[in-house]
């Protein structure tokens, strides 16, 4: 007895499925297969730079927080001895004086001002220090 089916008009016979291995130029195939490991090596080292460089740029952003971090507990250590930092003087001081000249402004356009938004500005720039 015949195994074959007839399928779509065509004959089948039974055996391994899919595609028949065609007979491909060994030379192409081997330069095929050195030219996409070449892309492969350029990817991955495209891949590290790029992981290196966001590496060293966190980390130069957590040295600046650390430093940062390092100011404003000096200056609780200073003003828990009851002495207001000269920097803090600063920024009071500046921060006071572009109040006055928003809130003249704004009286001048709107009529009103908005304290709790000025108040967020405020705590914003105290805790953000000057960049």
């Amino acid at each position: 007895m015949d195994d074959s089916k007839v399928v779509g008009g065509k004959v089948k016979k039974p055996g391994k499925r899919g595609r028949k291995p065609a007979k491909i130029d060994l030379k192409a195939k081997l330069e095929r297969s050195r030219q996409s490991a070449r892309e492969c090596r350029a990817r991955k080292k495209l891949r590290y730079q790029y992981l290196e460089e966001l590496v060293s740029s966190r980390e130069r952003a957590i040295c600046a927080l650390r430093e940062e971090l390092e100011m404003y507990k000096q200056w609780c250590m200073a003003m828990d001895q009851g002495k207001i930092p000269s920097e803090i003087k600063a920024l009071l001081t500046g921060e006071e004086q572009s109040k006055s000249q928003q809130n003249s402004s704004r009286h001048m356009k709107a009529g009103k001002t908005d304290a709790n938004s000025n108040s967020c500005e405020y705590h914003e720039f105290i805790f953000r220090g000057a960049c």
